[in-house]
């Protein structure tokens, strides 16, 4: 996961290289030597424009402003050498070289402002996931994890999909989930979950308990969110929205470190996928629960379903982003055929695998926030 001194290393800004440098003084050179040796009747004196539009493309906006002054003033010499800078040509020539630079110099700033704003915002996003989003172990008790995040907003670098893992005395348990739209507007949603996920998991409760405590906890904060204080013109009372419009998708697994079996509850969530001696294997439970933060409209009752587990198996968790990618022909990505070839890697290098595969089907950019989780049970696997 990146780290916050990235960004401060991209605050810094590029030295431009010593050629770069010279080219355009080198073409000030040029165009002056060459308007000097030519007659009169040839003014390529506006050619000078050049320098300071091309500096500006690599440089920031001192080296721009510098090189502008130096071609104002092979301007005033040429002006000079060619009848006197009192002449109309050349002082409309000056002019316009003064307004067209000043004009890139100011463009420059600009540009220069927006990408430390830019800077600013990828360190606190960055942050934001650090202590959101905490890097999974690689092991946890007999498991191996590894996790994937890819945000569709390039510049926050976080969304609404989330994941943990918690150990518990006799197990691991799991949490992936996906909060109802994407970007910074859902990371509220997120960090309630995962909060209250870190808080309950390690408690000896049963899995259904944990899932009715994560329901109760998102449905009593959307809840609140969903009451506006009224405005001094307006009579007493809150104004409620409608709270079935934000929810939480998720899949939660007690994975204990004895036996062969685990459990799930899926509140709306894509099932897992079981990678079962080179078969693949959709995770589809009997019971499916409604999204976290229903419950108090739907009052569901949360049953887990048990599934094989057994050692060197390997379990994919992810979110809808990675099976809604589609292509330039607008195809999904199909997760389930092209897992198939990476069955055995280890889940660092399944998702790596996966990482780049899926960005090649969606052209380099997805449509929505992704997360994948995969976890191995080792083969030597054994209560510590």
């Amino acid at each position: 996961m990146p780290v916050p001194r990235r960004s401060a290393a991209l605050a810094r800004p590029r030295r431009p290289g010593r050629a770069l440098v010279l080219l355009p003084l080198g073409l000030i050179l040029v165009i002056t030597v060459v308007d000097i040796l030519s007659p009169p009747s040839i003014h390529l004196g506006p050619l000078l424009v050049v320098a300071p539009a091309l500096t500006a493309s690599f440089a920031g906006a001192r080296l721009t402003a510098l090189v502008s002054a130096i071609a104002v003033a092979a301007l005033f010499v040429i002006g000079i050498l060619h009848g006197g800078l009192t002449t109309s040509n050349h002082e409309s020539q000056i002019v316009a070289l003064i307004v067209v630079s000043a004009l890139v110099v100011a463009f420059r700033a600009l540009r220069d402002r927006h990408a430390r704003e830019l800077v600013q915002v990828r360190s606190v996003s960055e942050t934001a996931q650090q202590v959101l989003l905490r890097p999974l172990p690689t092991r946890i008790g007999p498991l191996r994890i590894a996790s994937v995040y890819l945000a569709a907003d390039a510049e926050a670098q976080i969304g609404g999909d989330l994941y943990a893992a918690s150990r518990t005395v006799n197990g691991t348990r799991l949490i992936v989930g996906d909060v109802r739209g994407k970007g910074l507007t859902s990371l509220g949603e997120a960090a309630l979950l995962l909060g209250a996920f870190r808080a309950a998991a390690h408690l000896q409760a049963s899995l259904p308990e944990l899932a009715a405590y994560l329901d109760g906890s998102v449905s009593w904060d959307l809840a609140a969110a969903a009451c506006d204080p009224p405005d001094d013109d307006e009579e007493p009372g809150p104004v409620v929205h409608d709270a079935a419009e934000s929810f939480i998708t998720a899949v939660i697994l007690d994975i204990p470190d004895d036996g062969s079996q685990i459990q799930i509850i899926n509140c709306g969530h894509p099932p897992p996928l079981l990678l079962h001696h080179g078969r693949v294997v959709t995770l589809e439970v009997r019971r499916p629960a409604p999204p976290l933060g229903l419950g108090g409209l739907l009052e569901p009752q949360y049953q887990a379903d048990s599934f094989q587990f057994t050692p060197s198996d390997r379990l994919l968790l992810y979110t809808d982003g990675v099976i809604e990618a589609r292509n330039a022909a607008r195809t999904f990505y199909p997760l389930t055929e092209r897992i198939r070839a990476w069955t055995t890697e280890r889940p660092a290098a399944l998702l790596q695998h996966l990482r780049r595969d899926l960005l090649e089907h969606a052209g380099g950019r997805l449509g929505d926030d992704a997360a994948m989780v995969a976890v191995e049970r080792m083969p030597d696997a054994g209560r510590r």
